[in-house]
Order: C-alpha cells, then structure tokens, then sequence
C-alpha cells in the first residue's frame, strides 16, 4: 500500500482511501485516533451483541416459575439454540468484513438485533406461546453471536501487530461483559414497571417462588435493550469508515490450507467455547445441582459473576499476551482450565447447600482461566497469518467456538436426562482442555517449536 497519510477517500463514504497501521508516521498522523475510535464504536456494539445473543439464558429460568410447562431438558434446548444460530452465522460474518466493510457490517448487523428482540418483547408476556416459537425466537437471539466473527477481523486490520493483542481483548473482554450485563440487570428490571405504569409495556405476570407469589415484568428485560440497539447501530452507520482489505468469498478459503488454523480453532473451542457455553448454562445449572435443597441460592444472584470474572479477565490479559507471548500465555491459561474443570466436577454432585461456595469458587477459576486464553489466543493467531488472513481466521475460529452454547446445552440435557448428573462432563471438559495444553505446547510454546507465537 501507498504510504502517504490520508484520511479517506471523499468519494466513498464507506472505504478509507488507504490503511497502513504499520507505518509509524501514518499511526501518529491521524491513525491512532480513527483506530481507537472505531474501537470504541464496534466495542459498544458488540457488547449489544451478546446482550441479546444471551437473554435467553438470563429469562428461561424464571419461565417456569411464571406458567411455562418445560422439562430440564426443554430448558438447556432453549438455551442451546443461540449457540446454534451463533456459530452458524459466525461461519458466514468471518467472510463479510472484506466484502462489505466495518460500516455496513457493524451498524446493519447490530439493527438486525431488534428482531429477537422485539420478539421476546412479545412472547415472555404469554405462558401459552408454544415451545416451538420460543426455540425458534432463540435461534434469533443468536443473530447477536454471529456478530463476533466480523467484527473482530475488522478490529485486527485497524491495529498494528504490536497493538493486536491488547486491542482485541479490549474488544472481545468488554463485548463479553454483555453478558454479564444482560444476568445481572435481567433480574432487577424484570421486578417493577417501566415508565411508571403497569400497561405502558404489557401487563404483569405472577411469579410462584418456593411458594410465595410476586408480580415481574418478563417483557421489561428485552424491552431495555431496544433503545440502546436503534442508537448504537446508527452512529456505527454515521461514524465508522472502512479499512480497504478486500477479498471475494473464493480468495478467503486459502486459511483453510493452514494447519494453524485447524491448531487454533482447537484451542479457541477450549477458551471461548468453554466460556460462552458455561456462560449459557450457568443458571440453569446452579438451579438443576443445587435447586432442590432448602434455601437454594437464585441462579441470577449468582450466574453473572462467571461472565463477569472471564471478560476481565480477557481484558488483562491482551495487555500480558502481547508482552510476554500469546502461546506461553495461553498454556498456563489451559493448565488453571483443566484443574478447575476437575474442582468443579467433585462439586457437581452435592449431598447438601454446604459444597455450593467450592462449586462456585470452581466455577468462577474456570471462567478466569477461560477468558486469559480467550485474550492470548488472539495475540497467536495474528502473529501466525498475514492481516487478511489472521482476520479470516479469527472469524472462523469464533464461529466453531460459538457453538459452546449449543454443545454444552446438548451435553448438559444428556447428562441430566441419563445420569441425573452434570459430573460426566466436566471430567470430559477436563480431558478436553488437556489435550489443547499438550497441542499448544508441541506446536507454539515449547523450546525450539517451528512456530513460536
């Protein structure tokens, strides 16, 4: 590319006229600056991202305790079909940043969210919507998982190699945090009427907990985010520009010739994978082991701080992979995964309410350790490919690992279904995460590894 510094083309209100992140006098004239805000801007509509791609975990444990008729299993499938739709639709966002751009993608890609939405808006206000329409309106939600595979790429051609790791976690850390948000504020809005009248948005529905009754407002919890969404996709539309690294669907399939990127997807299954499909099942998962005692903790109390801790996490640990090196970041990441993975499956089987702080401490381990390999992850995979490659690459590897929600969904209903336990899977997990830390250590973070990254 030229090395002259340009803002944009006034041509084009969509393309930049050239992008040369490498190029210090470019960076300091002016790149720097449109870098980070662009930053700032996809960051905030990824957040919105998983805000809607994990509503449905925050609401499907309050359905039954407001009319709806669902088995355990029902439940975990509904919490499964997000990850269905996520990783799917992650498949085809990876190729959409060098067709269409970071402003058409961004800012149409997050409008596309009020359809889920304003769906669940509808039908959480009626216990006799069929089983089939809340499955399909969850594939829907998945619509915000999709998101991740183009956003990111377009991040990574923003930023120098130098800058990669540390701006991808930024993004990626603080775009987790959206789910976080959504089990967290979830619980709280659903309890009283917005607006200050109790027909503005849908009337009440009558909550049966442990016998006590209580009116909420499941329609409050959708209703919140379609604001936020309608704002944050038109200034993605008003404010973002374009980075011109173009390919066609055909030239973006030479990443498959790789086998790092057979090697990363691997370890980004184990990291995000791991992270979005705990984050999915959590609360049905504190409810289902430790539910049936007397006094059992409310899943929502609990279930946002494991999202919580692995985005933090992942946003401290950009700043570490790029300084002392994804690969080495991202073994010592996979080693804390399958310890905690163990922890938690001698907790998953509890004779009382007095193994539930271990099961949580575990729990909360896991996702901490997650989100580090989440972070250094994304330092190896630019260091390993060319821009528009590393950009494809990412998108694929988050497309295979936002199938989390659905596998553990599917994997949790087995295991409750046949065993009436979760234990089996995390002693699978933790076999799982082994095998990553010996396949990242023989290729990228042993002495003398052909690839070190």
């Amino acid at each position: 590319m030229s090395t002259t510094v340009q803002d944009s083309d006034p041509r084009s209100s969509t393309w930049l006229s050239r992008w040369e992140p490498e190029n210090n006098a470019f960076w300091a004239a002016g790149g720097s600056a449109r870098a980070w805000k662009t930053l700032v801007i996809t960051t905030l509509n990824l957040t919105m991202a998983f805000i809607a791609w994990f509503l449905v975990s925050a609401l499907v444990v309050r359905l039954p305790q407001v009319g709806y008729k669902f088995t355990p299993s029902q439940l975990f499938w509904l919490t499964a079909m997000p990850g269905l739709a996520g990783g799917t639709l992650r498949l085809a966002h990876m190729f959409f940043t060098p067709m269409f751009g970071t402003r058409h993608v961004v800012s149409l890609s997050t409008l596309s969210l009020l359809l889920p939405l304003f769906g669940w808006y509808y039908a959480v206000q009626d216990p006799a919507t069929p089983y089939w329409m809340l499955l399909g309106l969850a594939f829907l939600a998945g619509l915000g998982g999709g998101n991740f595979s183009s956003f990111m790429p377009s991040t990574s051609l923003f930023f120098p190699k130098r800058l990669q790791g540390t701006a991808l976690a930024i993004q990626a850390g603080i775009g987790n945090l959206g789910v976080s948000i959504v089990q967290f504020v979830t619980p709280w809005i659903i309890g009283f009427a917005l607006l200050g009248s109790a027909s503005f948005l849908g009337d009440s529905q009558t909550l049966v907990k442990n016998g006590v009754e209580s009116q909420v407002y499941l329609q409050n919890a959708p209703a919140l985010m379609i604001p936020f969404t309608v704002v944050f996709g038109i200034s993605a539309w008003l404010l973002l520009k374009s980075v011109p690294v173009k390919a066609n669907f055909g030239e973006q399939f030479d990443i498959f010739r790789s086998k790092h990127t057979w090697s990363m997807t691997s370890l980004y299954i184990m990291t995000f994978g791991g992270f979005s499909g705990l984050a999915a099942t959590f609360p049905l998962l504190i409810k289902q082991i430790y539910g049936g005692f007397e006094g059992a903790p409310d899943p929502l109390a609990w279930a946002f701080w494991g999202p919580l801790v692995g985005s933090i996490s992942r946003v401290v640990a950009g700043p570490l992979s790029d300084k002392l090196g994804g690969s080495r970041v991202t073994h010592w990441a996979g080693l804390g995964m399958v310890i905690c993975a163990v922890l938690v499956a001698r907790a998953a089987a509890p004779e009382s309410l007095e193994s539930f702080p271990q099961f949580v401490a575990a729990m909360l381990a896991l996702f901490f350790f997650a989100g580090i390999g989440n972070a250094s992850t994304f330092k190896q995979m630019p260091m390993l490919f060319s821009p528009r490659q590393a950009g494809g690459v990412i998108g694929f590897t988050a497309a295979i690992a936002a199938y989390g929600p659905l596998l553990f969904g599917m994997l949790f209903a087995w295991s409750f279904g046949k065993l009436q336990s979760a234990t089996p899977v995390f002693y699978g997990l933790a076999a799982f995460f082994a095998f990553n830390v010996a396949l990242n250590w023989w290729m990228y973070a042993r002495r003398g590894a052909a690839n070190p990254c």
